[in-house]
């Protein structure tokens, strides 16, 4: 029983370990510019999308802009995948720091699916004034699509 218990707490920490480093490797690629690479890795991998919320919380701007602009890549060439970042991206919505309310927020938005647009409606009333504005975007632009 210990050493089954033991085992998998070190299979989990390699596993935490292996997303530390591949979350490094991919905010590197995106703050240099590389979201090629990053996009052909999620169309290869996609347990990736789950690393999306992650890649918002880097400290580093060009990092979570390269995020959107990955996701704006990946609704071009796998849109019915993209909704796999969701689950990563909700506790973003619930943070105390706007400035990921409202990245969180900004890739929702490029998912756009129904489920995506759900969760960004309950936000209108965010007490940030600035993350109220990009939902307030991104559900115009939504509804001028229709």
């Amino acid at each position: 029983m210990w050493g089954y218990s033991l085992q998998c707490q070190q299979n989990i920490m390699m596993n935490n370990n292996y997303n530390i480093d591949l979350l490094k490797v991919i905010g590197d690629f995106l703050e240099l510019g590389h979201v090629e690479n990053i996009v052909a890795m999620f169309k290869q991998d996609k347990n990736l999308y789950g690393l999306t919320g992650n890649l918002i919380r880097d400290e580093r701007f060009a990092v979570r802009l390269g995020t959107a602009v990955l996701f704006e890549e990946l609704a071009e060439v796998q849109p019915d995948e993209i909704p796999l970042a969701i689950p990563s991206l909700l506790p973003l919505l619930q943070d105390e720091n706007p400035v990921l309310r409202g990245e969180a927020a900004t890739i929702l938005g490029i998912i756009g699916s129904p489920v995506a647009m759900q969760h960004l409606e309950q936000l209108t009333n965010d007490p940030d004034s600035q993350v109220r504005e990009i939902i307030a975007d991104i559900l115009n632009e939504g509804a001028e699509k229709l």
